[in-house]
């Protein structure tokens, strides 16, 4: 990755610059960087590798102006200031947690252009597509096999009309990859549409579902337009389908051969163009032998299936998940994305993760405000430590070899110690002084006793 790092075009801003800042200016641009110079009055466009602001007394009022700014930027900030100002306890402490390095006043220009090449690598491995992505869209951000064999198999599934049943532990990411398969479909421009099928009760599911005219029961006061009929020409997503109640699940199947429906109070056909999608955490074969989901209805809506994986399954996402959630809650309350303490890495890989990639999520959003530090901590996140391997000290485990060692020589050159001295590659003298030492004895000291 590092490899493919293109230095060809460094663009740097350099905000609010002073008279020292021209002569760094001047030899960024004989090495290929393309220097801009910008004022805090004025919008920054998108696009800069680095910016750098030359912090003054004046500036000291416009701080939230400044983390905005940087907040918005995606790109390593850099403070230059006079020396007076380092004693500034409120600047001190804004540098630390906003920036990504500073200089004081007059500019060593090696020593910045150190700094920038840094902050340069740095930006583009925290950000190597500038290009605003799927925010909601975390699975893309896993490198497991799993994972990559999930998002191809999502690519193949999207251009199909088919019902798709996704299935998988709660907190695993059904809704996202229903999402996912609506984007990466020719519905795309269409709505998605969700219910949850066990949060609505039952006398109302069915009104939810195919909507109601005006009077037809009690508190219909005016038409409703249900869930299908809103997603028209989009994708209609089913979510715990499981605890859909069996009366509707026969409405649900005559809808779904058909395609048509009709609201309630009404005999009128409804025609409908949409993609169902439907997700579950709980075995559906199971639930057909016990008489709580109805097979035929099982048969429509598994057509197409996706199963996601548990995240104690896919260790190699945990970091990276954890890396993207940071960045997303950062932004909820205004500050620069923590990075996670090596002790913090090991409980999250050391964690069961009952709740999966949502409570990771939560997790995450925990330590982003509860840190106090430059990083998140295990404690931040609500963990505790993972539990030490038993190891010994290094000299226990040589002197268990040792001692094998010698018991293995014993047992092939019992009446020969000459020989078995000479197998461990030590003399005669010093075979004896080790057998002293770990206490044993050969056959010959103990015929001789």
């Amino acid at each position: 990755m590092l490899g493919s790092l293109d230095y060809s075009h460094r663009r740097l801003l350099i905000v609010d610059p002073v008279d020292d800042c021209e002569p760094l200016a001047q030899q960024l641009q004989r090495d290929r960087w393309r220097v801009e110079r910008s004022d805090l009055t004025k919008p920054m466009q998108p696009g800069y590798d680095v910016c750098i602001i030359c912090l003054q007394p004046h500036h000291l009022g416009q701080l939230d102006r400044i983390k905005q700014l940087i907040h918005d930027s995606r790109c390593e900030w850099i403070a230059v200031m006079s020396g007076d100002l380092r004693h500034n306890t409120g600047l001190a402490n804004f540098i630390y947690e906003w920036f990504f390095d500073f200089h004081t006043l007059p500019i060593d220009i090696s020593r910045m252009h150190c700094t920038l090449g840094r902050a340069f690598g740095m930006g583009r491995l925290r950000h190597p597509d500038t290009k605003p992505s799927a925010i909601d869209d975390a699975l893309m951000v896993g490198q497991s096999p799993s994972t990559q064999a999930l998002c191809k198999l999502i690519g193949k599934l999207a251009a199909s009309d088919s019902p798709v049943l996704i299935t998988g532990e709660s907190g695993t990411g059904k809704e996202v990859v229903a999402r996912s398969l609506q984007r990466q479909s020719r519905r795309a421009k269409g709505p998605f549409v969700t219910i949850n099928c066990g949060a609505i009760s039952e006398h109302l599911i069915q009104s939810e579902l195919f909507g109601h005219e005006k009077g037809a029961f009690t508190g219909a006061h005016q038409r409703k337009i249900g869930r299908i009929e809103s997603a028209e020409g989009g994708t209609l997503f089913l979510d715990e389908i499981g605890d859909l109640p069996l009366e509707m699940q026969a409405n649900l199947l005559r809808f779904m051969q058909e395609m048509t429906f009709e609201r309630v109070g009404s005999s009128t056909p409804i025609s409908a163009n949409v993609r169902v999608l439907a997700a579950t955490h709980i075995n559906l074969e199971d639930a057909i032998e016990k008489g709580r989901f109805r097979e035929d209805l099982y048969y429509r809506l598994n057509v197409l299936q996706v199963r996601t994986t548990p995240l104690r399954e896919r260790k190699e996402d945990i970091t990276l998940f954890a890396e993207h959630f940071s960045q997303l809650y950062a932004a909820e309350i205004g500050r620069r994305p923590r990075r996670f303490s090596s002790e913090a890495i090991a409980a999250l890989l050391a964690h069961h993760w009952p709740g999966n990639v949502r409570e990771l999520a939560n997790r995450v959003r925990l330590g982003q405000v509860l840190a106090e530090g430059r990083q998140i901590e295990q404690h931040d996140i609500g963990l505790s430590a993972p539990a030490a391997p038993p190891c010994r000290p290094l000299d226990e485990y040589l002197l268990k070899a040792e001692r094998q060692a010698l018991e293995d020589a014993l047992l092939h050159f019992a009446r020969n110690m000459s020989r078995a001295a000479r197998s461990l590659g030590v003399s005669r003298p010093t075979f004896y002084r080790l057998l002293h030492k770990h206490n044993l004895r050969s056959n010959r000291q103990a015929d001789a006793d």
